[in-house]
Protein backbone atom coordinates (compact mmCIF):
# COMPACT_ATOMS: atom_id res chain seq x y z
CA UNK A 1 0.00 0.00 0.00
CA UNK A 2 1.15 3.51 -0.74
CA UNK A 3 0.80 6.31 1.79
CA UNK A 4 1.33 10.03 1.34
CA UNK A 5 2.60 11.49 4.59
CA UNK A 6 3.29 14.97 5.86
CA UNK A 7 5.62 15.14 8.83
CA UNK A 8 6.02 18.40 10.74
CA UNK A 9 8.78 18.38 13.34
CA UNK A 10 8.41 20.49 16.51
CA UNK A 11 11.54 20.15 18.64
CA UNK A 12 11.41 21.91 22.02
CA UNK A 13 13.34 25.18 21.98
CA UNK A 14 15.16 24.21 25.16
CA UNK A 15 16.47 20.90 23.80
CA UNK A 16 20.20 20.45 24.26
CA UNK A 17 21.86 21.28 20.91
CA UNK A 18 24.16 18.24 21.12
CA UNK A 19 21.19 15.93 21.72
CA UNK A 20 19.32 17.53 18.82
CA UNK A 21 22.34 17.01 16.54
CA UNK A 22 22.51 13.37 17.63
CA UNK A 23 18.81 12.85 16.90
CA UNK A 24 19.07 14.49 13.47
CA UNK A 25 22.02 12.27 12.54
CA UNK A 26 20.14 9.16 13.70
CA UNK A 27 17.04 10.31 11.77
CA UNK A 28 19.08 10.69 8.59
CA UNK A 29 20.60 7.22 9.01
CA UNK A 30 17.16 5.65 9.56
CA UNK A 31 15.56 7.52 6.63
CA UNK A 32 18.35 6.44 4.29
CA UNK A 33 18.01 2.80 5.40
CA UNK A 34 14.24 2.85 4.80
CA UNK A 35 14.80 4.35 1.35
CA UNK A 36 17.32 1.63 0.46
CA UNK A 37 14.80 -1.00 1.63
CA UNK A 38 12.18 0.49 -0.71
CA UNK A 39 9.83 1.38 2.15
CA UNK A 40 10.36 5.18 1.98
CA UNK A 41 9.86 5.73 -1.75
CA UNK A 42 9.94 9.54 -1.97
CA UNK A 43 11.12 12.29 0.37
CA UNK A 44 10.66 16.02 -0.27
CA UNK A 45 11.48 18.94 2.01
CA UNK A 46 8.81 21.60 2.44
CA UNK A 47 10.49 24.94 1.78
CA UNK A 48 10.44 27.27 4.77
CA UNK A 49 9.35 24.63 7.29
CA UNK A 50 10.93 21.86 9.32
CA UNK A 51 8.67 19.38 7.55
CA UNK A 52 8.52 16.96 4.65
CA UNK A 53 6.18 15.21 2.27
CA UNK A 54 6.94 11.54 1.80
CA UNK A 55 5.56 8.45 0.11
CA UNK A 56 5.86 5.11 1.90
CA UNK A 57 5.29 1.73 0.25
CA UNK A 58 4.43 -0.81 2.96
CA UNK A 59 2.20 -3.85 3.42
CA UNK A 60 -0.46 -2.23 5.60
CA UNK A 61 -1.36 0.38 8.23
CA UNK A 62 0.30 -1.62 10.98
CA UNK A 63 3.65 -1.76 9.17
CA UNK A 64 3.48 1.98 8.51
CA UNK A 65 2.76 2.67 12.17
CA UNK A 66 5.64 0.46 13.26
CA UNK A 67 8.07 2.14 10.86
CA UNK A 68 7.07 5.67 11.84
CA UNK A 69 7.60 4.74 15.48
CA UNK A 70 11.24 3.87 14.73
CA UNK A 71 12.09 7.38 13.58
CA UNK A 72 14.28 9.10 16.17
CA UNK A 73 12.35 12.38 15.80
CA UNK A 74 8.94 10.63 15.99
CA UNK A 75 8.18 11.99 19.51
CA UNK A 76 8.40 15.52 18.09
CA UNK A 77 6.33 14.97 14.92
CA UNK A 78 2.81 15.86 13.89
CA UNK A 79 2.02 13.32 11.16
CA UNK A 80 -0.81 13.35 8.61
CA UNK A 81 -1.32 10.12 6.68
CA UNK A 82 -3.27 9.73 3.44
CA UNK A 83 -3.64 6.23 1.93
CA UNK A 84 -3.15 6.28 -1.84
CA UNK A 85 -4.62 4.12 -4.60
CA UNK A 86 -3.35 3.89 -8.16
CA UNK A 87 -5.39 5.97 -10.57
CA UNK A 88 -6.73 3.98 -13.55
CA UNK A 89 -5.49 6.64 -15.98
CA UNK A 90 -1.92 6.73 -14.60
CA UNK A 91 0.67 5.57 -17.15
CA UNK A 92 3.58 5.21 -14.69
CA UNK A 93 4.21 4.02 -11.13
Amino acid sequence: MLYHIRMDVHVPRDMDPAEFARLKAAEKTRAEALQREGKWRHLWRIAGAYANYSVFDVADHDELHAILGTLPLFPFMDIQVTPLARHPSAIAD
